[in-house]
This record gives structure tokens, C-alpha cells and sequence, in this order.
């Protein structure tokens, strides 16, 4: 996850800036989504075959673009300027739901964090291994260097991680879309003439569902972005959201699905369980199996920019939901409230856990399908169809019940992500 630009809510609003602003915006949270979710996102969509990877590939555009347009509308509709997510649910709905909302949204990012940390340690142990022949470190302590070292950027304050995040993003981009076309030579259609059985494409497509939402996720970036609209746009930030959201959702779309037919046509589905059991990213599984010079060494080298880029605006998210929750639990005054203490005792909690966490190596996508993609879908999918029914400022969008019900529908797909651990 990119962050995004301070400045953009900053741009003026004069003749041919609205333009200017709207694209930054949307390669701002084109930044945010595209990150490590991308590269498990072919393991778990591709594992069941090219026909449920058809399905999503047909209804994850409107997907992305409604729920994320409907969590603009949500966090407009409070009569704060200055409101966000969380602010905004505590004006509509009180302290209580406000709270349950603020954890909500935590635990929408913190598991990311850690998938992240699990997800760099691997990378760099196989890479160091396998392409560089090294010997094996200590998982402890490889783990401590890597997480401690993402850790740092973020001690010398949020320009110098932007300034780096920066460097990373846009080569990121090239890479993989150039890793998406080398593969080309090696894509194998016969997977098109296995039609699987009405119940194993609904269930494939049931279980991919919470990995397409994290992998599609810009929604930290939407509080930020929806100020911004609203102070530049004033009543016409709604239509401007939508149509930068639009074109977000759409780039995002199309480089996205790219990346991941190329992906499962190269390496079909049996070689994306074999990355899943491998718990590597889809770049350092065909790095490691495939006999190519260029995929062994290009992968890793994405794989560690990619999950380096998300870390840093996650990490962001996490420590500002946890300083908002011991806020909220304290219910000390913004003026007396000690925020940079607190900010230091967070960052040592949260050091402290990343580590532990990719020393004990858990399955990341258990806990992306049963943890992560669910929870985010409580955010992105229900909360603002609720507030569309229960806030009298988004009442105009009652009457759009057909995309309402979609979005309400996918979004309830990928919460039960959360049980299907105990059914299957």
C-alpha cells in the first residue's frame, strides 16, 4: 500500500487542476491496492481453475469500484470537514458502535502487518538460498533485520517513507506488468476444456472471495481522499469521487487481472496449491520452480519491493487505529492527549508482534481468507450500505437498491471466509 500525497488536498481547483488532482488521486490509490495482495491473489483465485478465475474476473470491476464509491459517500456524509471513518460513525451512531467500528478497522490492518512481516522473511530466506546459494540464517534473526528495517523508515518520520515509497511504486508497476507479458510464451489454454461441476465453481469462487478483496483493497486510503474532494469540490465531491474512483478501479482492473491470468495460465492450478503449500508468493514460487535466470532473480527482487511498499502505509493504519483506539478507550481530550507517547509505545507493540509472528511462520493465506479479507469486508461492503439505510444524508442512494443488494451479497460471501475453517 502506497500512502498518499499530503499535498493533493492542497490542489486548487482552478481551470484544468480538477484533471490533474483526480489522476494523482487514482494512481495514489492504484499505489495503495497494488502491493503483496497482488502477488497471492493468482495463488488463491487460480487454485480452483480458469473458470471460477472467470467468474471474478468479470464481477471484481464493479465490485471494487461500487463498495470503495459507497465508502466515500459514507465518510461524506458527516457535517464535519475534518471527519473520517471512524469520527463519522461515532456523529452518526454514538460512542458505543463508534468504538466497535474504530477495533473493526484495526483489525482490518493489523493482520496485513503481519502478513507482511511472514511474507518478507520468506522471501528473502528462499532468495538468499536458492538464487544466491548463502547459508541459512536464523529465522529469528533474519526477522528481526527485516522487520526492524522497515521499522526504522518508519522512525525517520513519513516523508522519508513516501520519498521511498515513491522510488518503489512506479518501477514496481513496470516490473510487473512486464513480468505479466514474458510470461506469455508459456501460457497453456487446456485448462479451458476441464469444466468443473456447478458446485466446485460456486465453491471456488466462494473461497477466493476474501483474497480479491484484500488484494483489491484501497480503503485507507478513501478517509484521506474523501476530505480532500470534499475540500476542494464542496457539494460536488460526490461526483468527483466517483468518476476518480471510477478510473482508479478500472486501472487497477485491468493490470490486476492481467498479472493473474498470466499467472495461472503459465504455472495452471495444481502449480498455485504447490505455491500455496510453499506459503511464498506466486513470484518466489515460480522463481524457485521455474528454469529461468531472469524469474529467479527478477521475482524475489518484486516480491520484496511489492510487500516493502504495502508495509509502509499498513504499518501507518494500524498504529493510527490503535493510538484512536486507547484514545477512544480513555476518552481524553484531544488537547490532553499525549498522542507522540503513545505513538512510541504502539510502534514497540507492534515491532514486537510482526517479529513473533514471522518467526512462528503462519499460513498467510489462512489468515488472509479467515481473517483479513472478511473483516475488511465488513468495513468496505456493509458498513456504508447500513449507513445508506440508516443516515439521513445518503437517503438520495436508497433507490439504487440493485447495486446496494450486489455489493451487501459479495460482501457476505467473503465474511463467511471467516466459518469455513469449521465446515470444510
Amino acid at each position: 500500500m502506497s500512502s498518499t500525497p499530503e499535498n493533493l488536498s492542497n490542489t486548487t481547483t482552478a481551470s484544468g487542476s480538477e484533471p490533474k488532482a483526480s489522476k494523482r488521486w487514482a494512481i495514489s490509490m492504484f499505489g495503495t491496492a497494488v502491493g503483496a495482495g497482488i502477488l497471492f491473489l493468482p495463488i488463491s483465485a487460480g487454485e480452483g481453475g480458469v473458470w471460477p478465475l472467470l467468474i471474478l474476473t468479470i464481477i471484481v470491476g464493479p465490485l471494487v469500484f461500487l463498495a470503495h464509491r459507497g465508502l466515500s459517500r459514507y465518510v461524506l456524509s458527516s457535517d464535519r470537514e475534518d471527519a473520517d471513518i471512524t469520527t463519522t460513525s461515532e456523529d452518526h451512531y454514538g460512542h458505543a458502535i463508534g468504538m466497535v467500528i474504530t477495533v473493526l478497522y484495526f483489525l482490518a490492518i493489523l493482520p496485513i502487518v503481519l502478513i507482511y512481516g511472514v511474507s518478507i522473511t520468506n522471501t528473502v530466506d528462499g532468495f538468499i538460498q536458492q538464487q544466491l546459494h548463502g547459508p541459512e540464517i536464523p529465522r529469528w534473526l533474519l526477522a528481526l533485520v527485516l522487520v526492524g528495517a522497515m521499522m526504522l523508515v518508519m522512525l525517520f518520520g513519513q516523508k522519508l517513507m513516501l520519498m521511498i515509497t515513491g522510488w518503489i511504486v512506479v518501477p514496481l508497476i513496470l516490473a510487473l506488468f512486464t513480468f505479466s507479458i514474458y510470461l506469455i510464451p508459456q501460457w497453456d489454454f487446456s485448462a479451458f476444456s476441464q469444466a468443473p461441476s456447478a458446485t466446485g465453481l460456486l465453491t471456488a469462487v466462494w473461497l477466493a472471495m476474501p483474497t480479491v478483496v484484500f488484494a483489491f483493497n484501497h480503503s485507507p486510503a478513501i478517509s484521506q481522499f474523501s476530505l480532500a474532494m470534499r475540500e476542494e469540490h464542496g457539494d460536488d465531491a460526490n461526483a468527483v469521487a466517483s468518476k476518480t474512483l471510477g478510473l482508479a478501479s478500472t486501472i487497477l482492473v485491468v493490470f490486476t487481472m492481467l498479472f493473474v491470468w498470466s499467472c495461472v495460465l503459465a504455472m495452471g492450478s495444481d502449480g498455485m496449491a504447490q505455491a500455496r503449500a510453499s506459503n511464498d508468493t506466486v513470484l518466489t514460487f515460480m522463481a524457485n520452480t521455474l528454469d529461468n535466470p531472469i524469474i529467479a532473480y527478477a521475482g524475489p527482487i518484486i516480491a520484496m519491493a511489492a510487500i516493502t511498499s504495502s508495509f509502509f502505509g499498513h504499518y501507518l493504519g494500524a498504529a493510527e487505529g490503535a493510538v484512536g483506539i486507547i484514545r477512544a478507550v480513555r476518552r481524553t481530550p484531544r488537547e490532553d492527549f499525549n498522542a507522540k507517547t503513545v505513538q512510541k509505545i504502539v510502534a514497540v507493540l507492534l515491532f514486537v508482534i510482526t517479529w513473533l509472528v514471522a518467526v512462528a511462520n503462519p499460513q498467510i493465506l489462512d489468515i488472509i481468507e479467515q481473517i483479513t479479507g472478511p473483516v475488511i469486508a465488513m468495513i468496505l461492503f456493509i458498513l456504508p450500505v447500513v449507513g445508506i439505510y440508516t443516515i439521513p444524508a445518503l437517503k438520495p442512494f436508497r433507490r439504487q437498491w440493485v447495486v446496494n443488494a450486489f455489493v451487501v451479497v459479495f460482501g457476505l460471501i467473503a465474511i463467511s471466509g471467516l466459518v469455513t475453517q469449521f465446515f470444510l
